[in-house]
Order: structure tokens, then C-alpha cells, then sequence
């Protein structure tokens, strides 16, 4: 998420002295996907019942329910059978900063609702969650969209309208970026109306040949086209191996760069050009403006979210969030 100018970010350190008794798990963008359960004929559980709140425990100057509800439901909303009342908007030591206690629970089960705690500004803007402070006003993730359909300039594949943008940022030599390509495919599959974007974000600091391979597919992508592109990343994550070694990645770049129909040594001679690496720094710094500085990442029309959760929760969130900001996914 972009950087933002948070007024009560100096008091972080000060939250620990203070946490209630009802305290919550750090919380994540994304909760747990649900265990899946051996076939059967499952019994209704009863609807969540949740006790009344008590207006005393109301007395912070915001954010208001309205407003907290709207967070949760931005953020939570995509899960179903996730259901909760807000029952507690409190003041804390520090000026500015509020606590808001939250029950939830899961409609598919008989379990208790639980107490999350949340430390949310008094504005309502923004709300730490886990270990990240998240915007939560009504259109949080409308500044991150807007940077990404201004500047997400890689190889795409799918609508060239950008009302649906999946933007994908990757490392060739990054394990888990080629674990995430099948779940990229079978997106590209599912929402035909969607925009996927690459954006490569090569980390030499523990990928030595990830600049390299980076330049190069910027060179396809620049003398075969976006199709041309997505064959070549294809196979260079399919022979991720071989960029162990700077000899490994010459046979394995040339090799991908053939499977995509182009010339290998006008491709490295491409790739070798200063301003091809200028490109691959520029793409690289756009992710750290954007506000992470890992891989993957998957940007859902400015919300990010992990493309390597199960597939099933990754598709209910691009519904979920093509649904907010009312555009077709499908």
C-alpha cells in the first residue's frame, strides 16, 4: 500500500503498555482460509448471537460505527459466513489514537464470537492492522489504483481496459513467484474482462541473476510484443533452476528467449544496454513507491493481497473487490 503520513504512527510503540484485557491475534489482510472438512451432510449452525453493547464503552471522539463497519466490511467483507458488531469505541492514553473492539464469527460453525482489537485513528483513516497501519477511509485502496494504472506500463495479457487491472509484480528467480504462476493462469482464464499487468521486481540482493533475467524479458517484451513476453517468462520460471549460476542463466535465457521466437543475441545485446537496466531500476523502484519490497505481489485495483493464498480465496476477493468499485470481472 502507498507510504502514507500517518499523525499517530510515533505511537506505535507506546500500544503494548496499554492492550486491554479483550486483546485479539494480530490481525492480516486476508484471514485464514477455512479447513476443509471430509464430505457429509453438514447441520445448520445457529445464527452468531451477539450480546448488546454497553453505550459506556462508546466514549472516544470516533471513529463512528458507520465508519468502522465500513472498514470491516472493505476488508472482511469478501468471506460470507464472516459476520460482527462493533462493540466498543474507546478512548487510549494517546491522544488521537482509538481502540475499537470488534466481535466476530463464523455463521458456518457454533463457535463463540471473539474479540478483535483494533487501534484506529481518531479520523478514522487509518486502522493498525497486525504489524501495518492500513487506510480505512471509504476508498482506501482508490490512491494505489490510481498509481498503478498511471505507471503499470509491463507486458499485459486479457482487456486492454484498465476498469479490472491485476498487477503482478515478480522476481523470475523468486521460488514462490513460480509457484503463483498457475494461479495467474487460471485468473487470465477466469476473467477474461481483467487487465494483467507484470511488473518485474528483481531483488539481486538474494536473486544475483534476477537484474539480468529482468532486462532481458524488458527486451522482449520491447522487440516480440506482450505475447512474446509471457512465453519467455513462462519458460524462465519453468527453468528457474538453471539461474543458479551466471552460465546456467545464459542457457536458460537464450533458451527462453528462442521458446519466444526472437534472436537470443539481439536479446542479450538488448539486455545489456544501460538503459534497459535504467528500465528494470525504474520497475523496481515503482514497487518500493507502492510500499513493499518482496515477492510476490498482487495488486486487485489497488488492493494487495498475496497471490499465492488458495485460489478459491483469490477469486472471491477479485469478485468481491470488482464488486466495490462497481466495474464487470467477468
Amino acid at each position: 500500500m502507498i507510504r502514507q503520513s500517518i499523525r499517530f504512527a510515533g505511537a506505535l510503540a507506546l500500544v503494548a503498555l496499554f492492550l486491554p484485557v479483550l486483546q485479539a491475534a494480530a490481525q492480516q489482510e486476508i484471514p485464514a482460509a477455512p479447513v476443509a472438512q471430509a464430505p457429509s451432510a453438514p447441520t445448520p449452525a445457529a445464527a452468531p448471537v451477539f450480546p448488546k453493547p454497553n453505550p459506556a464503552n462508546f466514549n472516544a471522539a470516533g471513529p463512528s460505527t458507520e465508519a468502522f463497519n465500513n472498514f470491516m466490511n472493505i476488508y472482511y467483507g469478501w468471506e460470507d459466513n464472516i459476520v460482527w458488531q462493533v462493540q466498543a469505541i474507546m478512548k487510549t492514553p494517546i491522544d488521537g489514537l482509538s481502540q475499537v473492539v470488534v466481535l466476530v464469527a463464523d455463521k458456518t460453525t457454533k463457535v463463540d464470537p471473539q474479540p478483535r482489537a483494533y487501534f484506529v485513528s481518531i479520523d478514522g483513516k487509518h486502522v493498525l492492522l497486525g504489524d501495518q497501519i492500513v487506510p480505512s477511509d471509504e476508498h482506501p485502496f482508490a490512491p494505489a489504483r490510481a498509481l498503478l494504472q498511471q505507471r503499470a506500463d509491463g507486458p499485459y495479457r486479457g482487456s486492454a481496459s484498465k476498469d479490472l487491472e491485476i498487477v503482478e509484480f515478480a522476481d523470475f528467480q523468486c521460488p514462490v513467484c513460480k509457484a503463483v504462476q498457475a494461479n495467474m493462469d487460471q485468473l487470465a482464464a477466469d476473467f477474461p474482462k481483467a487487465r494483467f499487468v507484470f511488473e518485474t521486481f528483481p531483488l539481486p540482493e538474494i536473486h544475483p541473476q534476477a537484474t539480468r533475467a529482468a532486462a532481458y524479458g524488458a527486451c522482449v517484451a520491447k522487440q516480440g510484443g506482450s505475447a512474446a513476453f509471457f512465453s519467455f517468462a513462462s519458460a524462465t520460471f519453468e527453468g528457474q533452476e538453471g539461474l543458479a549460476s551466471a552460465d546456467g542463466a545464459t542457457l536458460t535465457l537464450n533458451s527462453a528467449v528462442i521458446k519466444a521466437g526472437l534472436d537470443p543475441v539481439a536479446i542479450a545485446t538488448c539486455a545489456a544496454d544501460p538503459a534497459t537496466i535504467t528500465a528494470v531500476q525504474a520497475s523496481r523502484k515503482f514497487a518500493m513507491d507502492l510500499g513493499f519490497n518482496g515477492t510476490p505481489a498482487l495488486f486487485i485495483n489497488g488492493r494487495q493481497i498475496p497471490p499465492n493464498i488458495p485460489y478459491n480465496v483469490l477469486k472471491k476477493i477479485i469478485l468481491f473487490q470488482a464488486k466495490l468499485d462497481g466495474v464487470a470481472a467477468q
